[in-house]
């Protein structure tokens, strides 16, 4: 099931969703992406155990989506992980690469 599938309705942004689209716009650096299809790996430090892994995925890459100018479609791999920081010392790593599907 999609996440698509699984929402009624239109969803909308919070207030806090648009500071932290802002702050990453920011943040990210300028680059010219590889070719698709692509690749990605995510890493998140979390100073929250109970934090789901997977819950920044989608804010993440639609930001990802706005910066780089690609489509989300194009994402054919992609590797998460969770670690556990202290409070204060949570942070986002996020790597975008060409996937050789011939390998």
């Amino acid at each position: 099931m999609s996440v698509n599938d699984a929402w009624k309705g239109r969803r909308y942004k919070t207030e806090e969703y648009g500071l932290y689209e802002n702050k990453m716009l920011w943040l990210l650096p300028r680059r010219a992406l590889p070719p698709p299809p692509y690749k990605l790996y995510y890493e998140f430090g979390f100073s929250n155990v109970q934090a789901d892994y997977d819950n920044p995925v989608k804010p993440l890459q639609d930001i990802l989506q706005k910066k780089y100018r690609f489509n989300d479609k194009e994402i054919y791999e992609a590797t998460i992980r969770k670690k556990i920081v202290p409070k204060g010392k949570e942070y986002v790593k996020v790597r975008i690469e060409h996937l050789d599907e011939g390998a």
